[in-house]
């Protein structure tokens, strides 16, 4: 039943749950430590799953290794994330409920690569259907996707995750993966604009410059030398050994199409990267105390990019409007505030680019989101991302204990309560309404006046003073003033104590209000995932433009918790053996440390709560059966009764073990042990005495007459799937042989020898047409050139379906786009000598709206062809229309304007013919052209 017990004296012990001092850290560290050392990285708590990062590649991933735990028991084999993610779906198929596995741990411990364990595990595992390779491929590659738009070098992880991703992956009734459902929460978005000493940009900014296509770079105006653009050499770390920027451009570039992003959409993609480089370059000059461009070159590539006017981005850039007493008035933007404003909505394209949706009965939700870190300097964004894990560890003990609760309950087994941290009170103390650090935040920043991060600072001694885990320097004794500067305060979090600087924080949080001017030039981009972003910003943010940053951080994690709550947990927590990244090295200190904040010597004692295992009846008597005279080798009654009355004959005291509604509690791992011992010695005797018996019956003539019949069915077997064969391959050589004949005779009289291959010829066409049929009444050239066998029939084709398009055209036009169309589409291009020009992509709806919106003025008349009408009284202006292989329009001898068009010449609208107009006022001359 239990791998673990069978190798606990070689490798530790497999189990936390069965370490019999399960208060003591020190016996906890040295089973770590002994199995990191065997190169197991994987060991259970109970059903959670502690994973070590080894820092190199080992060979326990494969598929061999796949299939081996694909369908077992959970502790049937050793600990690993494959056993966990089995166990994971099997329980969804059988319960038909939503799970999600919550990956944790600090940076560079392995949670994002854990995460793509269980994918492929997923995709390997899952029942196989028509659409499981495109699922399978979505959501590995989504992966490399979101890792380079969220992803960055950092001091303690070259790979760290940036953002809090939560994925669903979808199943239908049958287990198949039929979908996943992607949501990003929490970016960094300062690291756009900043990064420490040491510190990257994200990926994707460094990919698109040193791997980007020549061609690509040209269009985009960037120059491949990533030392060329501010944005990313702020933290004097352009280049890194272990990533390989050309490499993961080039996996980037083919999973954006893989996951169904249309060429159209990627080059939008790439123009919101290189517009934000181009931004970083901008040269701005203070001008009394307000901003001014020096940059025309950047200028000109962000309004080429971003579809606007040079103009116009350089005044919005640089002014905004207000309206004062109903006027409008144009001030500067200063220049601190000026950036922000632009970026604060390109950030959220970051956020908002890689959104899929869909929705499925039953889900599997993987949740990989940064880790508690502390550094030197702690900034806004660390303080939320602390507040983030904190969040989580307070919804792991909650699930924890009412998890294990349930279970005692639903067995009828007494529970004994186990004392633990309860970190609600460090929640309450950054969460809690009117009184809470961030509530306080929001206050400072709409605050009338002169707010600084000093007052609030000072208002949070005001309201936090003599809280247990809050301490600033007026508030501290005199030994801790000496560790926390005046602009500092300093919170103790489950996971350790860390110092926090106000400066910045107070700006940083204060939502920024784009300027109605902005916004309009932003409305005016070309560019559809740009635009499209801003817009859903302007409409989510429309009724909440008050709420500041910290808020909205605070209401996201809050919904990410509601999503949780909702599903059944599972855990991986990630540990890091030191923070070198050195294959071998444990670093005692370093991951008693984790092991303390993850809370795992908590999780530990909480399944140990009066009993170290329990097991299902039925699965603790297939094990143990053989130990008793009475359940061996068959058992008649119920696995309960088995049960009880297998342990009995071992002598199990009743203080060693309880017997629930459907599993057996057993208090103490020696009990166990014992039981496992014997297991091994009767299990031994049991192989013994079968392989002594079988050698025995080897020797008796029955054993020779029923070789001699598998023989014989053996060979008639054989001989009956060789015939098999010979007819199928016969009959394939038939076939073969008609179908060249066929071609070979393809031209000829419909005949015996091809009238199977003409009819292959004319589904072939067929299907083919079905595939490429045109998509317009104007494209005349698409149409598949039909083989000689269906030219007739290709002809009636192409007549009927020119009709079918034209009926659906027709059929499709409304009376309310019939009445917008010469509004919507029309553009004067140029009046020249008194001949007014008009450009449309609807030719005949706009002459004939024309028509009629002049019918009421009596000055237009459509003779043979031509328009006529009056300039003036007693003066007639005609228009001529002529096809010609060229479009050109020009002032005839005769003084009539000809318009010479491309095609066959069509006769004006009967609605156009109707009209007898008089009065053209000044304007000599119509031409309406349906471009190129």
């Amino acid at each position: 039943m239990d791998g673990s017990l069978a190798a606990r004296d070689r490798v530790g012990i497999q189990d936390f749950v069965l370490l019999d001092d399960c208060t003591c850290i020190t016996a906890f560290m040295e089973n770590l430590e002994k199995r990191f050392n065997a190169d197991l990285i994987y060991t259970y708590i109970g059903t959670l799953l502690v994973s070590v990062n080894p820092y190199r590649e080992l060979d326990i991933y494969t598929r061999k290794k796949m299939d081996l735990y694909m369908g077992v028991n959970f502790f049937e084999l050793p600990p690993h994330i494959f056993a966990l993610a089995d166990n994971v779906y099997r329980t969804m198929i059988s319960e038909i409920n939503n799970h999600f596995i919550l990956i944790s741990g600090e940076s560079g411990a392995g949670k994002t690569e854990a995460s793509k364990k269980i994918l492929q595990f997923y995709a390997v595992s899952c029942v196989r259907t028509e659409v499981l390779d495109i699922v399978r491929d979505r959501l590995l590659l989504s992966n490399p996707v979101l890792e380079a738009f969220g992803n960055a070098k950092t001091l303690k992880n070259d790979n760290s995750s940036r953002f809090g991703k939560y994925m669903d992956i979808q199943f239908d009734h049958q287990g198949a993966a039929v979908g996943g459902h992607i949501l990003s929460y929490l970016l960094e978005k300062s690291r756009v604009v900043h990064q420490n000493h040491g510190e990257r940009n994200f990926h994707i900014f460094y990919q698109l410059v040193e791997g980007g296509e020549d061609e690509l770079l040209h269009r985009l105006g960037l120059e491949r030398n990533s030392e060329n653009y501010m944005y990313l050499v702020e933290g004097e770390c352009v280049q890194v050994g272990s990533i390989n920027d050309q490499s993961d451009w080039k996996t980037v570039r083919k999973a954006l199409t893989v996951i169904d992003f249309s060429e159209r959409d990627i080059e939008h993609l790439f123009a919101v990267i290189a517009s934000v480089l181009h931004l970083g370059n901008i040269h701005f000059e203070a001008s009394r105390g307000y901003a001014t461009l020096n940059s025309s070159e950047e200028i000109h590539w962000l309004s080429k990019l971003l579809g606007i006017s040079a103009n116009l981005l350089q005044e919005a850039l640089t002014h905004r409007k207000i309206e004062a007493k109903g006027e409008e008035v144009c001030l500067p933007l200063s220049h601190t505030g000026l950036k922000k404003e632009l970026l604060s909505d390109t950030n959220k394209y970051f956020q908002n680019v890689l959104l899929q949706d869909s929705s499925r009965k039953t889900v599997i939700g993987l949740l990989d989101i940064y880790g508690f870190e502390v550094f030197d300097v702690n900034s806004f964004e660390q303080f939320c991302i602390n507040y983030c894990n904190e969040k989580l560890q307070q919804l792991f003990i909650q699930l924890t204990i009412k998890s294990e609760q349930e279970e005692y309950e639903m067995e009828g087994i007494e529970w004994q309560p186990v004392p633990f941290f309860n970190n609600k009170i460090i929640c309450d103390l950054v969460e809690e309404k009117h009184r809470g650090i961030i509530s306080v935040l929001d206050e400072e920043c709409l605050r009338p006046g002169e707010p600084t991060d000093l007052t609030f600072l000072e208002k949070l001694e005001e309201k936090l003073a003599g809280h247990p885990h809050f301490v600033t320097h007026m508030l501290a004794d005199q030994k801790t003033r000496k560790t926390l500067g005046r602009g500092e305060f300093r919170l103790m979090h489950y996971a350790g104590e860390v110092t926090y600087s106000v400066t910045g924080k107070k700006e940083t949080a204060t939502t920024i209000t784009v300027s109605s001017r902005l916004i309009y030039m932003m409305l005016s981009l070309f560019n559809v995932y740009f635009l499209e972003c801003i817009l859903i910003n302007i409409m989510v943010g429309a009724k909440n433009i008050c709420i500041q940053v910290a808020t909205q951080f605070k209401n996201n994690l809050f919904s990410l918790t509601q999503i949780l709550m909702s599903k059944e947990p599972w855990y991986v927590r990630c540990l890091k053996p030191n923070n070198d990244k050195r294959p071998g090295h444990f670093d005692d200190v370093l991951v008693r440390h984790q092991v303390k904040y993850l809370a795992l010597m908590e999780h530990l004692r909480v399944r140990r709560a009066g009993f170290a295992y329990r097991r299902r009846y039925e699965v603790f008597l297939k094990r143990y059966k053989p130990l008793c005279p009475d359940t061996w080798p068959n058992w008649k009654g119920t696995a309960a009764e088995g049960v009880e009355l297998l342990v009995k004959h071992l002598g199990y005291r009743p203080s060693e073990y309880k017997m629930g509604r459907s599993k057996i509690f057993i208090r103490h791992p020696r009990t166990l042990f014992a039981t496992e011992d014997a297991f091994d010695i009767c299990r031994h005797e049991l192989a013994t005495r079968i392989q002594a018996k079988y050698k025995g019956y080897r020797t008796k003539g029955d054993y020779l007459k029923q070789k001699e019949a598998a023989t014989k069915i053996e060979a008639c077997w054989r001989g009956l799937q060789a015939r098999k064969e010979r007819e199928r391959r016969a009959w394939a050589v038939k076939v073969i042989k008609k179908f060249i004949k066929g071609f070979m005779n393809r031209n000829q009289p419909v005949s015996m020898d091809n009238s199977e291959y003409l009819a292959f010829v004319r589904q072939s066409y067929l299907t083919r047409l079905r595939e490429n049929l045109p998509t317009s009444v104007l494209d005349r050239t698409s149409w598949l050139t039909p083989p000689p066998i269906m030219q007739e029939a290709s002809v009636i084709l192409q007549k009927v379906y020119t009709r079918h398009l034209v009926r659906k055209y027709v059929r499709g036009i409304t009376a309310q786009r019939k009445a917008q169309v010469p509004l919507q589409t029309v553009t004067i291009t140029s009046v020249l000598q008194g001949d007014l020009v008009l450009q449309c992509s609807s030719l005949f709806e706009a002459l004939t709206k024309l028509c009629l919106v002049m019918k009421n003025h009596k000055f237009i008349k459509v003779v043979d062809g031509s328009v006529r009408f009056d300039i003036q009284p007693g003066r007639e202006g005609v228009i001529d229309f002529k096809s010609s292989s060229e479009s050109m329009v020009y002032r005839a001898k005769n003084g009539h304007l000809i318009v010479n068009f491309r095609g066959k010449k069509t006769e004006l609208s009967a609605e156009c013919k109707d009209v007898n107009e008089k009065n053209l006022e000044k304007v000599g001359s119509i031409v309406v052209d349906s471009g190129p």
